[in-house]
C-alpha cells in the first residue's frame, strides 16, 4: 500500500501568523505518525474573488484547478483557519468557492471534497481558539459533501502555547492535536 499522503493548509498568508505555526507543527505530528505530509501556501495559489459572470467569461483559473489536483492528490486534507469576525477570512471562503467550482473531465462538480476527509483546526490569541471559525469552516466544508472529521482543534491564547522546542506545551492542546492526527488518518486510510 502507498503511503498516506495528508495536505496541510494554513489559511492565513500573514507573516508571523499564529495559524501557520499551528499548522506545522501539525505537519511534523502527522509525519510522526508516519504520514506523508505536504505543506503548502495559499500565496501560491492567488485567486480572484469569486464571480461567476468572471468564471463564464474566462473559466476557472488556473491556480484554483492546480489547487484541486493538489487536494485529489493527498488522502486527507487538514486546514487551519484563523478566525475573523466570527467566521472564515475571505481568503479560506474563496479558496473553497473556486475549488468547488473545478470539473476535471469523468467528474462531477465538487468531487474532491467528496473522496478524501478534512480535518480542521484553528489558532488565536481569545480564550475560545477560533472555534467559531471551525463552525462556520465545517458548515462550509460540509455543502459540499465534505466528511469533515468531528475531531477539531481550537488552540487558545495560541502565542503562549508553545515551549521553547516549538512543540505545544498545554496536555490538553497536545492530546486534542493527537486526537485530530490519530482520526484524519483513520477516516483517510478507510476511504483509501
Amino acid at each position: 500500500m502507498s503511503a498516506l499522503k495528508i495536505l496541510v493548509i494554513p489559511g492565513s498568508l500573514r507573516t508571523g501568523s499564529l495559524n501557520a505555526r499551528l499548522a506545522a507543527t501539525a505537519a511534523y505530528e502527522f509525519t510522526q505518525a508516519g504520514a506523508e505530509i505536504t505543506r503548502i501556501s495559499l500565496a501560491d495559489f492567488p485567486l480572484p474573488i469569486y464571480d461567476g459572470d468572471l468564471q463564464s467569461k474566462s473559466g476557472v483559473p488556473k491556480h484554483a484547478v492546480n489547487l484541486k489536483r493538489m487536494i485529489s492528490a493527498h488522502h486527507g486534507v487538514l486546514i487551519v483557519t484563523p478566525e475573523y469576525n466570527s467566521s472564515v477570512p475571505p481568503l479560506v471562503k474563496n479558496t473553497i468557492d473556486w475549488v468547488s467550482r473545478v470539473q476535471d473531465p469523468q467528474e462531477s462538480r465538487g468531487q474532491v471534497f467528496r473522496e478524501r476527509p478534512f480535518a480542521i483546526a484553528s489558532a488565536s490569541e481569545g480564550r475560545l481558539g477560533g472555534t467559531r471559525s471551525l463552525a462556520a469552516l465545517r458548515l462550509i466544508l460540509s455543502a459540499c459533501h465534505a466528511t469533515v472529521i468531528p475531531n477539531q482543534l481550537a488552540l487558545s491564547f495560541a502565542s503562549g502555547a508553545y515551549d521553547d522546542m516549538d512543540r505545544l506545551k498545554h496536555p490538553a492542546d497536545v492530546e486534542a492535536l493527537a486526537a485530530l492526527v490519530r482520526q484524519l488518518i483513520e477516516f483517510s486510510q478507510r476511504m483509501m
